[in-house]
């Protein structure tokens, strides 16, 4: 084999795949910015209609840094202390319907109907019941994030094989030790998916709580920003929100890559 065949053979290195894999996304946000840039220009759209990116911009820019560090501080407070409640509700509660059927025939049906109940609806009775200080906001958001926990806890758990459960069991191995040293490490990818997908709905249940009752937070700021119709500020809020979902995501997928490189599915690239 010739050294041409040689390089030939060789696999092609991750991280020309990676730039790949960041050029498409990033080439169409701009291509999306442009197309919105330019219909709102030849259309001369309002902006208290539709305002365009440079407006969007601008007014992002012209609020004050502290202000936006104050309301994002705000939220992001929210949604970490219901995230973290909900986290805390949800493995005990996960556990315990893996370990009894009874418990979790009774209890799926009470997960459902909280699930279903609207948040929007919600809200406002939290607020009268628990007062207009910032435990109504938590509650919320645990609420809407605590079942996708639950569920995807629980499926991890119950995915692990049953030859490792009955080994264990006939070795005397207690229930506390089969979880951790067995069922949890085989509930990981699952855990993470579960975490990945509620820490973005936390941050749409903290903005929920803002709508309904709050003196500060970007949901407050968005509310207060319409209420006086500065369209393209409200804009620049729903920007720094989609920024916080995307800044927590980023943060779970870096908390399992470096701190659980084993859950990390096969020919993920990750070492």
């Amino acid at each position: 084999m010739s050294s041409i065949d040689t390089i030939r053979s060789q696999p092609v290195p991750r991280r020309i795949s990676l730039r790949g894999d960041w050029i498409y996304p990033v080439a169409t946000v701009a291509c999306t910015l442009l197309l919105w840039e330019g219909v709102c220009r030849m259309a001369a759209v309002p902006p208290w209609l539709l305002p365009a990116p440079w407006q969007i911009a601008v007014a992002g820019f012209a609020v004050p840094m502290a202000m936006w560090f104050e309301h994002l501080q705000a939220t992001l407070r929210v949604v970490l202390m219901g995230f973290g409640l909900a986290l805390v509700i949800s493995f005990p509660l996960a556990i315990a319907i893996t370990v009894s059927p009874v418990f979790r025939r009774c209890i799926y049906p009470l997960l459902v109907i909280v699930q279903s109940t609207p948040v929007v609806a919600v809200a406002p009775i939290l607020v009268v019941t628990l007062g207009a200080t910032e435990l109504p906001r938590v509650v919320i958001t645990a609420m809407i994030t605590f079942f996708p926990l639950v569920v995807g806890i629980s499926t991890g758990l119950a995915q692990t094989p049953s030859e490792l459960i009955e080994l264990s069991r006939s070795l005397g191995a207690p229930i506390a030790n089969q979880y951790r040293h067995i069922r949890l490490p085989f509930a990981l990818p699952y855990i993470f998916s579960a975490i990945r997908v509620s820490i973005t709905l936390a941050v749409i249940g903290a903005v929920v709580a803002e709508f309904v009752a709050a003196e500060k937070g970007i949901g407050y700021f968005i509310r207060s920003s319409t209420s006086f119709f500065k369209i393209p500020q409200a804009f620049a809020a729903l920007l720094v929100l989609v920024a916080s979902s995307l800044f927590l995501f980023q943060a779970v997928n870096l908390v399992q890559r470096f701190l659980f490189p084993r859950s990390l599915p096969a020919g993920s690239g990750q070492s």
